[in-house]
């Protein structure tokens, strides 16, 4: 994912104009584990609420993922 990222010049794949249908993103985000569907929810946030708004939250985080505002609801 970071490859392709960098190939594109994007920061991230919440950057990324074909999110929605990426085989490599869907691949990763079926896959078994709390971990992975908070990845998307990260991806998910960036995208709806931008990275300022989306490091407020991650700055309170002590792990790779945490919670979020009430008002955001895992998918």
């Amino acid at each position: 994912m970071k490859v392709c990222c960098l190939n594109k010049g994007l920061t991230t794949c919440a950057d990324c104009p074909v999110f929605a249908t990426c085989e490599i993103l869907n691949t990763f985000f079926n896959k078994n584990g709390y971990k992975y569907k908070k990845y998307k929810q990260a991806l998910d946030y960036i995208r709806s609420h931008g990275y300022p708004e989306f490091f407020t939250c991650a700055n309170q985080w002590t792990m790779q993922y945490g919670k979020y505002p009430q008002n955001v609801k895992e998918r």
